[in-house]
This record gives C-alpha cells, structure tokens and sequence, in this order.
C-alpha cells in the first residue's frame, strides 16, 4: 500500500514536470515565432511604374514565402516623398506589421518615424538606399561606389578627355546624392573631362530617354554619358537621333546587357545594382525578428561588367535572359540571405 502510494507521488510529479516543460516550450515558441507562419512584413516603396522597383518588392514577397514564418505581406506603393512615406508607415505600423522594409525617399527626414516603429517593437530594414535613423538596419550597394566606378571607366574610355552627360536619378534621395558624390571623386582626377548637361531622369525610362535625345538634337557634342541606371533608352536615342554611339555607363538591367551584346560598334559598362536587394532586407527583417543578431549594415561591393572585355562579356552573357523584362535587374539571388526559388521570385506572390 506504502509503495502504491510513493508510485502515485512519483506519477503526479512527473505530469507537473511535463506540463511545465510543456508551458515553456510553448511560451519560448511564442516569442521566437519560429514554428508557424506568425510574422507580418510591411513595405513602403514611393516609386511606381520603376521595374526596378517592382522586382524589389517582389523579392521581398518571395524571401516571405521562402522563409515559412511569414504570414502575411502589406505593401504600401505609390509615388511620394517623406511625408507620404512617413504616413504609410505609420498605417503599416497599425496594420500590424512586425517589421517594415523600406526603400527611403530621404535618408534623415524619416527619422522620427523610424523611432516610432521602433519604440513600438517594429523592426525597420532600409534597403537600396541607407537612412542614418540608429534604429534601423540597412541593406544596400555601395552607392557611392556606384557612381564613382562607372565614372571611372568613362573617364579612361575617354582618354581622359572629352563631354560627358551626367544623366541622375531623383534630386535628394540618398541614392543619387550618393551616386553624384561617387561620380564628383572620379571627376576631380580627370581635369580633362568637362560635363556639358547634367539631368534628373526620375529613374524612368521614358523620359531618361527622351532627356539624351534632345540633348542631341541640340548640337551639344557628347563624347560620353553616364547614367544612374536609365541605359538602354539611352543608347536607343542614340539610333533614333542618328548619331554615332559613345560609351554608356548603365546598370545591369536585362534590356542593357542585350544592348551590350549585340549592337555593333558600341562600348559600355553594366555597373550592378541588384533589385533583389528587397529580398536581402526581408531576409534581414525575418532574422532579427527571430531574436538573431545581423550587422547594422549589409553593403554590397558593385561590380563592372565591360563589354569589351572577355572576363565583362561572360559576366554579361550569364546574367542576360531573353525571357525577363526589359527592365528587370540581373542578379536574382543575394547569397546568404535570399533563399527563394526563381519561380518564386518570378511569381510575385506574397503569403
């Protein structure tokens, strides 16, 4: 009897055992949200009809299902500056979103709403452009790189002589501030190299394009351009204004790596800029979101793809597809924090 009663005790204790293991694996699984798909991702983005921008955001919808603990993706997408931006993210901070990834339209004037975020428990991920916010994370290219390394190419095509068009993106932004800085430090060694226009082209196509052509048709003489990334309406202005072609400093959009294959007589540089810098940022996001630690700043090196080079024609012919659109950016995956399919990227769903 003695001994059935101690087995009742030892019985009665081990369920308490279990029941709190139980309650403490349970409250561990609720704050790291790694068991089920519990994280929702905001995303502001103020440049609309950008295919650049597209691919962005569709990286971080494809990096969300990748993951399998995102539940949801909120984008907030419409052409604006600070103040919209501000007030899309504070909606996506009361929609619910754990994190926010954000492509800036000012790198200090959303400060304050980075702080709200923040204070609220919402993680804050800048990608493609950084914010000085010390809440934030940002995930970039080396803008200033950018700029100063297609630059620099030019220049020496040139012989360090001759007029260039310096062909921007939106005045203001951090990275066109950036990119001009880049291209300013590659400038000043080239005393030779006079820039006779300098535009703003919005980063739209269209217009970019027609920006050079009249230009051209002006009698302006141009020995060279540079542009931050709206290339290939620019070297068909080019046909368009029948004007010889002079070297192109672009971006690696698929349209421009065409161009840099098979137009003859023409010199240019892809200088990558990958779009799928949104799926590194969701990447990001999701990671500190799971309590682990990631470096306030992911910078990426860009690289010059030449095409008059046998090592810059390789990189170019592997990263051209005659399936995606003109518009899309080159590099589809950025290693290690992109984990989706191309399907999935391609795809564009979000959970």
């Amino acid at each position: 009897m003695k001994g059935s009663f101690k087995a009742a005790r030892l019985a009665i204790a081990l369920v308490a055992l279990v029941a709190i293991a139980v309650t403490v694996a349970v409250t561990a699984s609720a704050r790291s949200g790694k068991t089920h798909s519990s994280f929702v991702l905001g995303v502001s983005n103020t440049l609309v009809g950008n295919g650049w921008r597209e691919e962005m955001i569709c990286a971080v919808k494809a990096q969300a299902v990748a993951s399998g603990v995102v539940s949801k993706v909120i984008v907030a997408d419409r052409n604006g500056g600070p103040a919209e931006q501000a007030a899309d993210i504070r909606n996506l901070i009361s929609a619910g979103a754990n994190a926010i990834i954000i492509n800036p339209s000012s790198s200090t004037a959303l400060n304050s709403v980075i702080a709200q975020a923040a204070a609220k428990g919402v993680k804050v991920v800048s990608v493609d452009q950084r914010v000085t916010a010390p809440q934030a994370h940002n995930v970039t290219n080396d803008q200033v790189a950018y700029g100063r390394l297609g630059a620099e190419w030019l220049f020496k095509k040139l012989g360090g002589k001759g007029n260039v068009v310096e062909m921007r993106g939106i005045a203001g932004v951090p990275a066109d501030t950036d990119r001009h800085t880049g291209f300013q430090q590659a400038l000043k060694k080239y005393p030779g190299i006079k820039v006779v226009k300098q535009t703003f082209t919005g980063w739209q196509f269209a217009p970019g394009g027609k920006q050079i052509l009249d230009i051209l048709n002006s009698g302006v003489k141009v020995d060279g351009v540079w542009t931050s990334g709206i290339d290939y309406t620019v070297v068909n202005a080019f046909k368009t204004a029948g004007k010889p072609y002079v070297p192109v400093v672009g971006a690696d959009n698929n349209q421009f790596l065409k161009q840099l294959m098979t137009v003859k007589g023409f010199s240019g540089v892809a200088v990558t800029n990958p779009a799928t810098i949104g799926g590194a940022g969701a990447g990001v996001a999701i990671k500190l979101l799971q309590g682990k630690t990631v470096q306030s700043w992911v910078k990426l090196t860009p690289q010059v793809w030449d095409n008059g080079t046998a090592a810059g024609k390789a990189f170019i012919k592997a990263n051209y597809s005659s399936s995606r659109p003109p518009t899309y950016s080159a590099r589809l995956q950025i290693k290690p924090w992109t984990t989706y399919t191309t399907q999935q990227l391609f795809s564009c769903k979000g959970p």
